[in-house]
Parts: structure tokens; C-alpha cells; sequence
């Protein structure tokens, strides 16, 4: 994108270049971040192989982003052309409740998201040009499943600590890159 100023064009590209193989189709996805959230919205597991400028503290960012996910899908339900009853805007929803969202993307990140009938939300941050990741996340769901649902030292609603699941978890993300 050009903007003329004077006599001189000034370019201004509207987001970063993609990684490597992102653009073109090719494998490498460039995952930045990973939240996993339960339904009452404890954050069970953050993890980030990549971010680049951290402004708030941890606590802070985990409830900004369970905000935004809340805000999004009661959004979305609202706006469903199919249903008849619409609710009341921020009203929490059941899992599987009314319209849902995937995906949206900025010109610095691309956020995927997926919400298991259980209630899990998992949210994959990566590079703004990657393409579709809802089987990364299915992949992912299914990790946390055989790892720390499995696991019977587990206590549900806690967060997640298992060497087994980061092993797996680093090891598939690894092949994203």
C-alpha cells in the first residue's frame, strides 16, 4: 500500500512478512502463543515459544484474553442470522451454544480458537499469515486429553503439570515451526 505525501511515496506494508513455507501453503505455522482455558475461565496452561514484546503481567493478560474469547462468542451468538431467540448480549453460553468463531486475524498475530463440549478453550496465537489451525488445536485437545485428563495425580481445575504433555506439546508445535 502507497501513501503520496508531497512529492515523495511512502510504503507501508499492512503486516509483516510471513515466515518461511506460511504464505505459500508449505508446512511452518510459527506458533507465538497457547492458552488453555477451562469453562469457569482458569487459565490451566500458558505457554509461548515466541512473543516479542511483553506489556502485562501474566494474571492480567490471561483475564484479557478469557474477556476477549467471552466478549467474541457472545458476540457472535447474538449475531446469528439462524436463531430466533437472540438472548441478552453477555450472557455466558453453554459449550456448543449458538453460533461460535474460529479465527480472526490483525496485521501482527492471527488468533485460532476451539472449545471442547467440555468446556476446554484453547487458543493458538501465531503469525498473521499462516493458514487454517483448528487440526493443530484438535491435535493439541487430543494431547491434553491422553496426557492430563488420562492421568489420575490430575486434579481438574488445576493448572497443568505435566512433563509428559509439554514434552508432546513442544515436540508438535517443533513440526508447526
Amino acid at each position: 500500500m502507497q501513501f503520496f505525501s508531497g512529492s515523495s511515496a511512502v510504503d507501508i506494508s499492512p503486516s509483516p512478512a510471513a515466515p518461511p513455507g506460511t504464505a505459500s501453503g508449505l508446512s511452518g505455522n510459527n506458533a507465538n502463543m497457547l492458552y488453555i482455558f477451562n469453562r469457569s475461565g482458569v487459565c490451566l496452561l500458558y505457554r509461548e515459544w515466541h512473543r516479542p514484546l511483553r506489556t502485562l503481567d501474566a494474571n492480567q493478560d490471561q483475564k484479557l484474553m478469557f474477556g476477549l474469547l467471552f466478549s467474541l462468542r457472545s458476540f457472535t451468538a447474538k449475531m446469528d442470522p439462524t436463531s430466533v431467540d437472540k438472548g441478552n448480549l453477555g450472557v455466558p453460553l453453554l459449550p456448543g451454544q449458538g453460533c461460535s468463531f474460529y479465527s480472526f486475524r490483525t496485521n501482527t498475530y492471527k488468533l485460532s480458537f476451539m472449545e471442547s463440549p467440555s468446556g476446554i478453550k484453547l487458543i493458538l496465537i501465531t503469525h498473521p499469515k499462516t493458514s487454517d489451525h483448528q487440526e493443530s488445536l484438535k491435535h493439541i485437545y487430543n494431547l491434553y486429553v491422553e496426557y492430563v485428563v488420562k492421568n489420575p495425580l490430575y486434579v481438574p481445575g488445576t493448572p497443568i503439570k505435566s512433563e509428559l504433555f509439554d514434552t508432546n506439546l513442544d515436540q508438535y508445535v517443533k513440526t508447526l515451526i
